[in-house]
């Protein structure tokens, strides 16, 4: 703080009303500054807590999901939710997360045919999601029933998707599945919740 030598420097009453506004109006403007960033600072750690524990992004890599979902894509899952027969969910498999459709769930037996056509439970699935059916790389043996705790998933491109019709990827067991997909956040033209299960 400046001293003052003279009684002549001593600063008027208005000079000494305007630097004690001064001094409030900083001190007020850094208690501001610093009272935002300490909220963005809990915001952020909130989202990432959020996203890491209950709602992550996954980036879709591939074709095995098209039409229904392209390469570079951007998705929200739901660790939440229980996946149910026609929901797509993010898994993992080999130490690298996929994204497949539950076609049957435990109990449920399955039967494929020559043309890829799907049969659950002794009824043809109505899949509209597929652009053509193909029965793709498939080594299991039909009828095929679903062992407890197992989901068994195909991609909507059936033609090139790697999933349980092949027994060296097999059924999806509970703890690999990460969550339910259930919104697509990028690009913005995709932006909005994707279609409900077919249960």
């Amino acid at each position: 703080m400046r001293k003052f030598t003279e009684l002549n420097e001593l600063p008027t009453a208005e000079q000494f009303r305007k630097e004690l506004n001064r001094r409030r109006y900083r001190n007020r403007f850094l208690s501001t500054l610093k009272n935002t960033f300490v909220s963005f600072c809990v915001a952020a750690a909130a989202a990432v807590l959020l996203s890491v524990l209950f709602l992550p992004a996954v980036r879709v890599t591939g074709t095995s999901m098209e039409p229904t979902l392209f390469s570079n894509q951007i998705v929200l899952c739901s660790k939440l939710k229980t996946p149910k027969r026609g929901d797509i969910i993010a898994l993992y498999y080999n130490k690298k997360l996929l994204l497949k459709r539950v076609i049957a769930v435990a109990g449920d037996t399955l039967d494929i045919d020559e043309e890829g056509r799907v049969t659950r439970n002794g009824r043809l699935l109505d899949e509209p999601y597929l652009q053509k059916t193909a029965l793709g790389e498939c080594d299991i043996s039909f009828p095929y029933t679903v062992k407890e705790n197992r989901w068994f998933v195909m991609g909507d491109n059936r033609e090139v998707s790697v999933d349980s019709r092949y027994s060296g990827f097999g059924c999806v067991p509970d703890e690999n599945i990460l969550g339910v997909v259930w919104a697509s956040l990028y690009p913005f033209d995709r932006f909005g919740l994707l279609e409900k299960s077919d249960e």
